[in-house]
């Protein structure tokens, strides 16, 4: 949700909700601005979803919109700023301004440092909307002849960095890839041109869990990462230990199964020979 903010005293804000909000001198107004220049009823910025429309309702009274004036009525979005009497309010959305002070408390911000050798390792500091370009009207300039006069902006939206070709004849490059719009992360390399720059940045989140996949042999093999001519090793991850208990019980048990069937086998040869022995004793008359 978004907020009509004043941006030299915060607590003179208001939320911006459906159907309307209402500005101007009179005490019943929901933003009241206590100056002689403004109407009792200035303006209204009318609230549909996420749709919002200024009106300026004062007739002569003057309302500037991004600093110029307003008749009628006219569309309003995220950090447009309006000049009412003595006023300056902005359209901000609290949650970003909030992610925009953490960076700042910790020292996070994105620049560009240079990889080309007639500069290399100058840092140029990227604010919210940076445009690069041959013009001495951009943010960042150089007077390379192969850079367009507007080559590329750089935008952080929600401190996510993103890159923008405006239309340049030879190119923004993102990790050697021509790009027209996309996110720029830490580390990236980001050329206008031939002209190179490692992006310093803060890094994504990585306080996660990951969870990866289980791959199987034959996909491996079909990834060209597993020999075929080698057998799959499987590794056991973990074993209960009432597992392990039972697996040595059952060794245990087999082994003990094979010493009494092999003394079993050798009481019955010994009873055999002595059977023998008897009827040939016999037979010889010696019993």
């Amino acid at each position: 949700m978004l907020k009509l903010c004043d941006l030299k005293d915060a607590s003179q804000s208001v939320w911006l909700v459906s159907p309307k909000v209402t500005i101007g001198r009179a005490a019943n107004c929901d933003l009241t601005i206590a100056d002689e220049s403004v109407a009792k009823l200035h303006a209204e910025v009318v609230v549909d979803n996420d749709r919002l429309t200024l009106h300026n309702l004062a007739g002569s009274g003057q309302v500037l919109l991004n600093g110029e004036p307003v008749k009628g009525r006219c569309p309003l979005k995220l950090n447009d700023e309006l000049r009412i009497g003595g006023r300056t309010l902005a359209v901000l959305d609290p949650k970003v301004t909030r992610l925009k002070s953490a960076a700042g408390s910790n020292g996070v911000a994105w620049a560009l440092r240079a990889n080309h050798p007639a500069i290399a390792g100058r840092v140029f500091p990227v604010r919210e909307s940076s445009v690069v370009g041959r013009s001495d009207e951009c943010d960042i300039t150089f007077s390379l002849s192969h850079l367009s006069r507007r080559h590329a902006r750089l935008d952080v939206r929600d401190g996510l960095l993103f890159v923008v070709d405006l239309g340049s004849a030879n190119g923004t490059y993102l990790n050697n890839k021509r790009v027209a719009e996309t996110r720029v992360r830490r580390g990236d390399e980001l050329r206008f041109d031939t002209l190179s720059f490692s992006v310093v940045g803060p890094a994504d989140d990585l306080n996660k869990t990951t969870v990866r996949p289980v791959v199987s042999a034959a996909q491996l093999r079909a990834a060209g990462e597993l020999d075929n001519s080698r057998p799959v090793e499987t590794t056991v991850v973990s074993q209960s230990q009432p597992t392990r208990e039972r697996s040595r019980y059952d060794s245990d048990s087999a082994l003990a199964d094979g010493g009494s069937s092999a003394w079993i086998w050798m009481g019955g040869l010994v009873l055999a020979v002595a059977a023998l022995g008897f009827f040939w004793a016999r037979n010889q008359g010696l019993i």
